[in-house]
């Protein structure tokens, strides 16, 4: 008796195998673009901030053009001048710097684990360095953000002539009875752009000054790279203490060892006073977000998109509470809205009706 053979079939139409192919190319083009989004993101969030400015001096008789191009052009050029006028200064002490990691990386060579110097390396030669590797994916990282760095600049300026035509612009693409709620997310978001940018740009300051002070007052080497390291650091949030704190400690090594260990404290007491005293008066309620928001938004915009995400993805988060109320209402019921606004005004919850 011959073997029956069942044969299954599936037919799957041509749109459906369209749309699959539409989605994964859209996956793809997301992926390939991803700096670019973020790169844009970065400049409509430096533009909101600074259209405060442009408005004030645009009632005053002045061009907006003009007034966009200037704003940059000063603020990108007080950057730059820094550079000019520190740059001797500043290589100089990266040599200092450079030389010094490079003992601590021998040192560590000698002292560590074999298992865990292997480890570490990047390349199977005998030998590589254990920070070659990291020195020249840094450099190229510098070049890339040198570009982006530009780029950036000029969508700012863009995004202050057009403002107002690629608001409306926006907005027309939403449906009627949405705009209303459209308009107030998109102020509060504004909101919340400026208060980042603002309360970023006093605290990074801060943190240079406060670090140089200390750094010049125990006569620790390279005091103007680590303060402008420290400055760079802070903006980064969670991680930037520890990226900024290390490169100090090796440096005052070489005052004595009590100098080292005294680093520690200076670096974490600076971070509690921004956490606790600078950064609650400087950013007030625009972006209120617990420490575990911090770490969950910037985890997820730095797994998505490296470092630029991770700056943007603090702003993008202290909008959902706006999207939650303006949006998300009747999904979650009313109850679960008021809870939540209690929770992030510090009250108390209010109770419940009774069903």
């Amino acid at each position: 008796m011959a073997a029956a053979k069942d044969r299954l079939s599936l037919d799957v139409p041509w749109v459906t195998l369209f749309k699959i192919l539409a989605a994964i190319a859209l996956v793809w083009v997301w992926r390939e673009l991803m700096w670019v989004v973020m790169l844009g993101l970065v400049a409509v969030i430096i533009a909101v901030a600074l259209d405060p400015a442009v408005r004030l001096l645009e009632r005053r008789g002045w061009s907006r053009s003009l007034l966009s191009w200037v704003l940059v052009a000063l603020i990108v050029g007080s950057l730059l001048g820094f550079l000019v006028v520190t740059w001797s200064s500043l290589a100089g002490q990266a040599q200092d710097l450079g030389a010094r990691m490079s003992d601590v990386e021998r040192a560590f060579e000698q002292r560590a684990p074999k298992v865990v110097v292997d480890a570490i390396r990047r390349s199977p030669a005998p030998d590589a360095s254990v920070l070659g590797p990291y020195v020249l994916s840094i450099g190229r990282s510098a070049l890339a953000a040198i570009g982006a760095f530009l780029l950036a600049w000029v969508l700012v300026v863009y995004l202050l002539i057009e403002a107002e035509p690629t608001y409306r612009w926006t907005r027309g693409l939403v449906p009627e009875r949405f705009r209303t709620r459209f308009d107030r997310t998109a102020r509060e978001a504004a909101e919340a752009a400026r208060g980042y940018v603002i309360g970023n740009t006093v605290t990074s300051v801060c943190a240079a000054v406060y670090t140089y002070a200390w750094l010049v007052g125990l006569h620790v080497p390279a005091a103007l790279l680590l303060a402008l390291l420290a400055f760079v650091a802070d903006f980064i949030p969670v991680v930037g203490f520890f990226l900024a704190c290390p490169p100090a400690i090796a440096m005052a090594a070489t005052v004595s060892p009590a100098t080292a260990m005294a680093i520690v404290p200076i670096y974490i007491g600076y971070h509690a006073i921004e956490n606790y005293v600078i950064a609650p008066r400087i950013y007030g309620d625009r972006l209120r977000l617990t420490n575990l928001a911090v770490l969950l938004a910037f985890a997820m915009g730095a797994e998505l998109a490296g470092v630029v995400g991770a700056l943007v993805a603090l702003p993008v988060a202290a909008v959902y509470p706006t999207v939650e109320r303006l949006w998300l209402r009747d999904t979650f019921g009313e109850d679960v809205i008021e809870e939540h606004q209690a929770i992030a005004a510090d009250e108390q919850p209010p109770r419940r009706r009774a069903s």
